[in-house]
């Protein structure tokens, strides 16, 4: 059996300068870090929707919302709740991740190994499995303008 799913994540990129950039747990050489109460993981939050979608229980939101407040800001610490909620159907693995950003800055392509390493290693997937792909979407939206960034990522799980 095989499932599929799909999650989506976008954050305005915050101008008080006050953040570091954190992209798929890799902190990018970028002026500025993305708004939220967490590190804003835009990519690390659209894969936690992505397994979400397919367990049916929600971890952005009320569950990170909860860790922000007891001080857990890392959001691969909301993937690892996911991915605990995956564990519980059974004998479900991520067999690939598909993963699509949408952004002017900062460019993707000089770390996308970095980002597919360490998101293998979150989600116990060959980097080999993990795919990436970067667009600025011809300047047709405020991500494509440079004002945040937006990922969606599709994730397909097979019984074992």
């Amino acid at each position: 059996m095989i499932k599929t799913g799909i999650g989506q994540d976008s954050h305005a990129f915050d101008t008080d300068n006050s953040k570091s950039l954190v992209l798929g747990g890799v902190t990018f050489d970028h002026p500025q870090g993305l708004k939220g109460n967490s590190d804003a993981d835009v990519v690390l939050h659209s894969l936690t929707n992505a397994i979400s979608s397919v367990t049916g229980k929600n971890i952005i939101g009320v569950k990170a919302d909860e860790l922000c407040q007891q001080g857990i800001t890392d959001s691969a610490e909301y993937l690892k709740l996911a991915m605990l909620d995956l564990a519980d159907l059974g004998n479900w693995k991520i067999t690939h991740i598909a993963i699509a950003i949408e952004c002017l800055v900062p460019k993707i392509s000089p770390n996308i190994e970095a980002l597919k390493s360490n998101i293998a290693n979150l989600t116990n997937v060959n980097a080999k499995e993990v795919g990436i792909t970067a667009t600025t979407g011809e300047g047709l939206t405020a991500f494509g303008r440079g004002e945040g960034i937006q990922v969606f990522t599709i994730i397909t799980i097979a019984y074992e």
